[in-house]
């Protein structure tokens, strides 16, 4: 009788023993697989904002930045210069019409964000033909910008804008684009509104 009792325990023994390897090595699984699973998910690349150094200029701020004037609020995520000839430049001035680039040197495209925080419309038309906001490179010409003949009677476009107007509390991100032929020694933004001009350096000075 003993014997049998030894023999039924032993079992059991073996049994729990065989369950716990059983139950230890799903726990295992589980936690490899997941583990696995994220270290298989892609890295994601990196946003390309500028291409300034390119032309010599090293950032001392990272894109995107803001400037803010007046309750007016401009901030440039994105800008790109390409000469005026290349493949990329072409395609944008053929793609929105873009005037006068025939004797530039460079093309920039930038992608903005402007926002109006005063209590007052801010626009930029044929009721108010002021600059808002500009580029400079430190050289005594700076770019302008120049018209895409798609959208010259839409509006807003956030696709390439001309015309605009912004009510109180209103924002539009779109893309703009200008024309240069000077140098490349510094650069910063400017933006002007209701009488006062606030500047941003995002390069203090060309790296020689």
């Amino acid at each position: 009788m003993k014997k049998m009792l030894s023999k039924t325990m032993m079992g059991r023994t073996a049994v729990k023993a065989l369950l716990a390897t059983a139950l230890l090595a799903g726990v295992i699984a589980g936690q490899v697989g997941p583990v696995s699973a994220t270290a298989a998910k892609p890295t994601a690349a990196p946003i390309m904002r500028d291409n300034l150094s390119k032309y010599g200029l090293v950032k001392d701020v990272e894109l995107p930045v803001t400037v803010e004037a007046g309750g007016l609020s401009y901030t440039l995520e994105k800008i790109m210069i390409y000469d005026a000839k290349s493949k990329d430049a072409q395609a944008l001035i053929k793609k929105y019409g873009y005037t006068g680039t025939e004797s530039a040197k460079y093309f920039i495209w930038t992608k903005i964000t402007v926002e109006n925080k005063s209590g007052n419309t801010v626009q930029q038309n044929y009721k108010d033909l002021s600059d808002k906001w500009g580029l400079s490179f430190g050289d005594e010409t700076s770019p302008f910008t120049t018209m895409p003949q798609v959208n010259y009677s839409k509006p807003n476009s956030t696709e390439a804008v001309w015309d605009w107007s912004l009510a109180p509390g209103k924002k539009l991100s779109t893309y703009q684009a200008y024309i240069y032929s000077g140098k490349f020694i510094s650069f910063y933004l400017r933006v002007d509104n209701k009488g006062e001009r606030e500047y941003l350096d995002i390069v203090n000075k060309r790296d020689e």
